[in-house]
């Protein structure tokens, strides 16, 4: 082999590639074991790439690459991407420095070891820029107009450069470097015909389309993740879930961390600089924190469980796989704008958007979803002909949207008596709490007072099946209005709940400031897509809610282990006790009347 001529071993790269999250059941991407032959004797015009609806995607949305690392600190007029063979390397960084001025060089080594900062710290001393590859490609990209390379193969950055009409350069015979017009072909073939995509959820193969809209909205969620410096008011059972929503893929902070006190979470958000965000938990905030974090400018980030959560509760320590992370204020607070609020407001919520939410509610009412369970069988409640089926939802009495968004009304049996006030002669079915049912919360009505108002009372099964057997919904502030108005039910609402004031229920207390006409899709698309974070509780993975629903019908992901058990027996224990504390005051009183 003559002087000046490389020849390394060149592998193809990997142009798409997914960030060092969770556990995926296939990884989204990988070069094919059979590569199909690249046929196409021509070359392949620029505009024809630049208008590859894929290429387009990644350029737009500046995925590709490791583009979860951090953002390249220098870049130059031309890149030399040098190939993994220290010999080659040398000889190839020899060649471009003979050609150019150090000056305009930036030299990038395939990989972070002894030797290549060695080699990297040498051509700094000559002038020139030096990084490893381990930085986002589209940094580089950015302020560079051309790419030199060894005489075969691309890089993944090289890939990027030619899908996105930067100059590719090889060296040639005559000590020169020569354009390589063959780079932006090859790199399409790469990108569509010899990488197999598949879902890291089922590893089933998935169009290059949907594995891209995958990465930009992990990106999304990565980037508003690197905001947030540290987590409080987490409870110790749901810390490992948090980490998994909260992650940020990288190597030295790939978790924010968990705090205590007031004090302890400014010293961690202080010592952060950019990425200085607190995330508490909503009902669980240290005292003067809010205060404090606003007056320093610090992000601050309410969690709440999302509205798809789980096949289980909370109360029952089992960890949410959903969750809402707002920056302005509760969302079931009329008293201010949330983030779900705004979104509902101004957010164009257009027609792509919609078209997903009507097949988001088509899978949520043919798979009975509701926010804790899925499945169920329609009840039946015997009611007498002509009267209409009321459902009224019970709430945790000391539950924030109560407090805060349910006006005059002071639980659920004055509730209950509003209810029948305004329906006398309805049937009416009361559904407690789980959480209060399961004697974890406050709120438990006994049922003998509920049936002096109330029709029946329902109990077990899920809520979605509930709200097919039922002709209407009233309620406080419950959920159950969000699922019966997808369900295109008529809601009646005696507080302020997020979903009132959007034209589609009847709200006896409207909020004045909600002035905008929505639709049903329109509505779920902002309340369940663009507002919550969803985990897939298998893989570890951000997922969308067509996931994590999919995964209901998957139940040892659901299984409840110790603590959970032990917690299950606690709350059966409290409600015993309630209900006989109740039964005894009863006896006596009847005692007191007959003497």
């Amino acid at each position: 082999m003559r002087p000046g001529v490389i020849s390394p071993v060149n592998p193809l790269p990997l142009i798409l590639s997914a960030p060092p999250l969770g556990n995926p059941v296939h990884p989204l991407t990988q070069i094919r074991s059979t590569i199909p032959h690249q046929t196409a004797e021509g070359l392949v015009s620029p505009e024809h790439i630049r208008n590859n609806p894929a290429v387009r995607m990644i350029s737009e949305a500046r995925v590709g690459g490791m583009f979860w690392e951090r953002p390249a600190a220098t870049t130059a007029p031309i890149v030399v991407c040098v190939p993994p063979h220290a010999e080659y390397a040398l000889q190839m960084w020899r060649k471009a420095k003979e050609w150019t001025s150090p000056t305009r060089l930036l030299l990038v080594t395939p990989h972070d070891g002894v030797q290549w900062r060695r080699m990297r710290n040498e051509a700094r001393a000559e002038g020139a820029q030096a990084l490893s590859e381990n930085v986002d490609p589209h940094s580089l990209l950015d302020g560079t107009r051309t790419f030199f390379l060894p005489p075969k193969g691309l890089t993944t950055l090289s890939a990027l450069g030619a899908l996105t009409g930067h100059s590719i350069l090889r060296p040639d015979r005559d000590e020169g470097w020569q354009p390589d017009l063959h780079a932006p072909s090859a790199a399409l073939h790469i990108l569509h015909a010899a990488t197999e995509y598949r879902s890291p959820f089922s590893g089933l193969p998935i169009d290059i389309l949907d594995a891209i809209s995958l990465l930009t909205e992990w990106k999304h969620i990565l980037t508003s993740n690197r905001t947030i410096s540290v987590c409080v008011g987490m409870s110790f059972w749901k810390r490992a879930r948090m980490r998994e929503f909260f992650a940020t893929a990288e190597k030295r902070r790939p978790f924010p961390l968990f705090r205590r006190t007031t004090t302890s979470v400014l010293a961690v958000a202080h010592a952060r600089k950019g990425q200085n965000g607190i995330a508490v938990w909503a009902t669980r905030i240290p005292r003067k924190l809010e205060q404090t974090a606003q007056k320093n400018h610090l992000p601050f980030f309410r969690i709440e469980d999302g509205f798809i959560r789980s096949v289980g509760l909370g109360s029952g320590f089992l960890p949410p796989a959903s969750i809402i992370a707002d920056s302005r204020g509760p969302y079931y607070d009329p008293a201010r704008p949330s983030d779900l609020e705004v979104l509902l407001a101004t957010h164009p919520l257009g027609e792509s958007l919609q078209k997903r939410a009507r097949a988001l509610i088509g899978l949520i009412r043919t798979q009975n979803i509701s926010k804790y369970s899925a499945g169920g069988s329609i009840p039946a409640f015997d009611a007498p002909a002509g009267r209409r089926i009321i459902l009224v939802p019970g709430q945790v009495a000391d539950d924030m949207s109560v407090r805060l968004g349910g006006g005059s009304i002071k639980g659920n049996m004055d509730l209950l008596r509003r209810v029948r006030a305004t329906c006398p002669d309805a049937f009416i079915v009361y559904r407690p709490h789980p959480d209060v049912d399961a004697g974890h919360r406050a709120g438990a009505i006994p049922d003998a007072d509920v049936l002096h108002v109330a029709d029946r009372i329902s109990r077990g099964g899920g809520m979605a099946p509930l709200l097919d057997a039922v002709d209407e919904v009233h309620t406080l502030t419950s959920l159950t209005g969000f699922e019966a108005v997808m369900r295109g039910l008529p809601v009646t609402t005696y507080g302020q709940p997020f979903y009132a004031g959007w034209g589609l229920t009847h709200d006896l207390a409207p909020v004045a400031r909600r002035s905008r006409r929505l639709n049903i899709a329109q509505l779920t698309a902002a309340t369940l897509l663009l507002y919550p974070r969803y985990i897939d509780p298998l893989t570890g993975l951000f997922c969308g809610p067509e996931v994590l629903i999919d995964r209901f019908k998957t139940p040892e992901v659901w299984r409840p282990d110790l603590l959970m058990r032990l917690r299950g027996a606690q709350g059966g224990i409290r409600r015993a006790f309630v209900q006989g504390v109740h039964t005894v005051l009863q006896t006596r009183a009847k005692k007191k009347d007959w003497s």
